[in-house]
């Protein structure tokens, strides 16, 4: 299975793509997504839109998982991350995937066993998950990692449930 993890942002909108499943993941691809944010709106909008666009394209994955917009104190920041979320789950129905959305608190529990934990322990345990030389940077891209890893490892209990509610 392949499945490519989006962090979105606005400004920033990392993405990490996966493939195997959660006992012997992969990296095929990582990075950030930047729109300048001197630019207007709609044309950074327009300039992400065509970036997620061309990741599909490439990757072309199973699934693509999205942080779901759970909280923010901020809603200048709130309404940017949930705009750049909606461009990700449109592209990514658009291109046929699976879709899966998932609040950072359960990215942490799958990937480092605690809801609350820390960016920087999500890092290390996404670097010790794939086996990488070093934790990956910015965080957006261990996010997006995260994101993946836990619908590797989530996506196949959701399977049985489906299944098992199917035949009633």
């Amino acid at each position: 299975m392949f499945v490519l993890g989006i962090d979105p942002g606005l400004s920033r909108c990392g993405y990490g793509c996966l493939g195997g499943d959660a006992a012997s993941p992969m990296v095929v691809g990582a990075g950030v997504l930047t729109t300048p944010a001197a630019d207007p709106l709609p044309s950074r909008l327009a300039v992400l839109a065509e970036d997620l666009r061309g990741l599909l394209a490439e990757f072309r994955p199973d699934a693509v998982a999205v942080e779901r917009v759970f909280f923010q104190t901020n809603a200048h920041t709130a309404m940017s991350v949930g705009q750049a979320s909606g461009l990700a789950l449109a592209a990514a129905a658009r291109a046929g995937c699976e879709v899966a959305q998932y609040t950072p608190n359960e990215v942490k529990l799958a990937v480092a066993g605690y809801g609350a934990a820390t960016k920087d322990q999500v890092q290390r345990m996404v670097q010790r998950m794939l086996g990488l030389a070093q934790a990956p940077h910015p965080p957006d891209v261990a996010d997006a990692l995260a994101l993946a890893l836990c619908h590797l490892a989530v996506a196949p209990r959701l399977a049985r449930i489906a299944a098992a509610e199917g035949g009633r």
